[in-house]
């Protein structure tokens, strides 16, 4: 009816994507490892409005300028790069700030600011964009009597699928926090993500379209 088809393999196409270590991935598990479970939650929840974002320019044809120009492409990543940059040097200040020795860990920030910065790092990576126009129309019929509903429900089977993992994810992370960290555990944690997250900025940048 919708005119979408292979819907099995599509799932299983989701899982794999979401199962691959990536700047989600990388974002979601370092909040629960900061934070807890509900900061996990919010980044994952942040994610995911990003997805939601990629969906609606994939149904409407706003990635196919992403596809077809390169200049655009340019901006984009560069635009993504400079912003996971931001997140890592707020990472890395909150890493070399001295702690006092009967506080453990820095005090997680809001959940609102996590699920901003996990709805940034996803908007603003033109991978993720041009993933959505190369993956979907692959499950789509050419003679889907409505594309766009078609691209529609496929984003929001992804973006469904794509949250379950990262609650499972949150799940099995947040135990790893029992017990009363060190207050050098809260630095490293800072520390080993401002690095992930300049290495994931400059593979960004010198992604090519």
């Amino acid at each position: 009816m919708l005119g979408v088809h292979d819907l099995a393999l599509f799932a299983a196409t989701v899982f794999v994507l979401n199962a691959t270590p990536g700047v989600d991935m990388a974002y979601t598990v370092a909040s629960t490892l900061r934070g807890g479970w509900r900061q996990g939650v919010a980044a994952a929840l942040g994610i995911m409005a990003g997805c939601v974002l990629h969906t609606l320019a994939a149904a409407f044809g706003l990635a196919a300028l992403l596809a077809a120009s390169a200049q655009a492409f340019t901006v984009v990543k560069l635009v993504g790069a400079a912003y996971l940059l931001y997140v890592a040097w707020g990472m890395a200040k909150a890493g070399l700030r001295p702690a006092p020795a009967d506080v453990a860990v820095t005090a997680p920030q809001s959940l609102w600011r996590t699920a901003r910065q996990g709805f940034f790092t996803n908007a603003l990576n033109p991978k993720v964009a041009l993933f959505f126009l190369a993956l979907l129309p692959q499950f789509i019929a050419a003679a889907a009597p409505d594309k766009t509903l078609a691209f529609l429900f496929l984003g929001a089977w992804f973006i469904v699928q794509g949250l379950l993992f990262l609650l499972v994810l949150i799940a099995l992370v947040a135990p790893l926090r029992r017990g009363r960290p060190r207050p050098w555990l809260g630095r490293g944690l800072n520390l080993g993500g401002a690095g992930l997250f300049t290495v994931l900025a400059a593979k960004l940048a010198f992604t090519q379209p």
